[in-house]
Formats: C-alpha cells, structure tokens, sequence
C-alpha cells in the first residue's frame, strides 16, 4: 500500500515538473496554430521600414538587446513614462538615441489585425524584428525561440546600470555581460551588431580627440564631423559599410579605427583580440556565432505561462 501511494507521489511530481517545464520554455513554434501569420506579417514590415530606411535596420537590433539587458527580454524599453513607470526611455543609454518604437507599433498594428487578436507579444516582436533586420542588411539568419509575454513595468534606474556603455574597458564589458549569463565569445560576437549603424559624436569624442590607440588618419576623418565643443548629436559610421552586415567592423578594429572606446577595447592587447583578428577575416565563423549569441541574449530571464501579459499597445500596460 505504502509503495502504490509512493508510485502515485512520484508520477504526480514527475506530471507537475514536465507541465510545469513546459509551460516556461520558449519554442519556434509557438504562433504555428494560434497565429501562422505573424512571423511573415512581421518580416513584412520590417524588410519594409529597412528599404525605406536603411540605418532602421540598426536601430530594431539595438531595440532588442536594450531591451534584454534590463531585467530581461521583456519589452520594457517600449513602455512610456507614466506616474507609476520610470520610462527606460529615458536613461542614459537609450535617451534621444534610441529610435525604431514607431516601427514596433506599426508591425503590432499589423499582426494584430492578421492575428485577429493581441496573441503576439511586443517582446517577442522585438526579438523578431532583431533578426529581420540583420537577414535585410545581408547578415545570418537563426530561429528565434517565442513565447515571451511583455512586462507590467520597466526600470531607468536598472537601464542606466545595466546596459553597457561606450566607454567601457574590456573588463567592465565582460563583467557586463557576465551579469547576464554571457559569455566573451558572445560580447565580441555581439558587439559586431556595429557592422551596421551609426553614433553620435557624443559617445566618440573623447576617443577620436584625447586617445592614443587611434589612427591618426580614422581620427582626424571623424573630427571633421565632431567638432571638440558642440555637434553632440552628429552622426558616424560605426564600420564604413554601416549598411551592410560584413565583417568591417572587425577589420577596423585591428586598424585602430575602433569608433567607440568599447569597440577598440576589444582590440587592445587584450584576451579578445584573437577573436577579434578571426571574425575579421572569417564572416561565417563571425555570423555563426553571433546567431547563437543572439539566441543566447533573447531568452535572458523571459516572462512566460501566466506572467507578465500580452500587451495591447506596447507602450503600455493593459
């Protein structure tokens, strides 16, 4: 009789583990049946915005991994200020830089109405929308895992702390990424999400007027368009073909012409630069393991089952 009782107690908690696991991963397949179209809906309109746009492409990506680095792949970044939420929008990092939210609403727009219902998550149209704008800019394609559910709140604060910044050293970085469950292979493979897109002279003065680890030549190139007091706001390249997924980025990087100190950081004598030195001369190596980390980085502590929700319109809560 005890055995029988044990034997039930057991395949009782064996049931709970295995529903209890399934309910919290992520899977590719998760709108196979409630909504089949989304992810072409999605595609759709990003290849759209990107054609328009280029530099769009970019600024999606930067979305997402903003996104991620704040308590998780949660959509938070999305979320406006209201008198019970401290917009990330707001902190340093994302703070008149962070750009692509009307994209996000128009794709959510879309899907809702092919979806005939809020079923798609404004964190997973993140993810998505990621991973369309590298394929449009001619880079690797991976599947990304789905199933995520979006925050009821956000935190500047937690931004201001959690997301790296451009005037990190290489062992801020990797203690940055770490945080996060990251490895080094994936903060350089990550960082090579600036093969495309653009920076303001803000975050690279100091770099292209005061450090010595620079070509003269990139330097003065970039002073032309970064005066030392003023044009904050002014735009660079951040590899010399910032419209097209390669590896420049990397090759730059081993020519001194880092454009943001965190970039030549991983170029400086340091235990990234083989990595480095390989991505540069090696674009599937770099594209393999930069789709991986890309996986890596988007299921970051994501809200599954019944947390969170589904958002109704991104910028808010329900």
């Amino acid at each position: 009789m005890a055995s029988r009782s044990f034997f039930c107690l057991y395949a009782l908690v064996l049931f709970f583990l295995a529903t209890a696991d399934f309910s919290a991963a992520l899977s590719p397949y998760y709108y196979n049946k409630v909504c089949p179209k989304a992810l072409p809906t999605i595609k759709r309109v990003v290849e759209a915005a990107v054609e328009k746009e280029k530099r769009m492409g970019a600024s999606l990506l930067r979305l997402h991994f903003h996104d991620c680095f704040v308590n998780g792949c949660d959509a938070s970044i999305l979320l406006d200020s209201t008198s019970t939420i401290d917009s990330e929008k707001n902190a340093r990092p994302n703070a008149n830089s962070a750009r692509g939210f009307n994209v996000i609403d128009k794709i959510k727009s879309e899907v809702d109405k092919v979806c005939r219902r809020p079923v798609v998550s404004c964190a997973d149209i993140l993810a998505v929308a990621a991973r369309d704008s590298v394929v449009a800019l001619g880079g690797p394609s991976w599947t990304v895992p789905l199933g995520r559910r979006d925050s009821t709140t956000a935190s500047k604060t937690d931004a201001n702390n959690d997301i790296p910044t451009p005037f990190m050293d290489l062992p801020a970085l990797i203690n940055s990424f770490s945080k996060q469950g990251l490895d080094t292979k994936d903060l350089v493979a990550l960082s090579g999400g600036h093969v495309i897109g653009f920076s303001q002279c803000a975050f690279f003065k100091n770099r292209i007027y005061n450090e010595s680890n620079i070509d003269p030549v990139f330097a003065r190139a970039r002073q032309s368009t970064c005066p030392p007091n003023g044009g904050d706001t002014n735009l660079a390249p951040l590899d010399p073909t910032a419209a097209r997924f390669d590896t420049a980025y990397f090759t730059n990087l081993v020519k001194r012409r880092g454009l943001l100190h965190s970039d030549q950081a991983l170029f400086n004598g340091g235990s990234t630069d083989s990595l480095v030195k390989r991505y540069s001369t090696n674009f599937g190596a770099f594209s393999a393991d930069f789709a991986k980390s890309m996986v890596k980085m988007g299921n970051i502590k994501p809200l599954t089952g019944k947390n969170g929700q589904i958002r109704v319109n991104c910028r808010k809560v329900n």
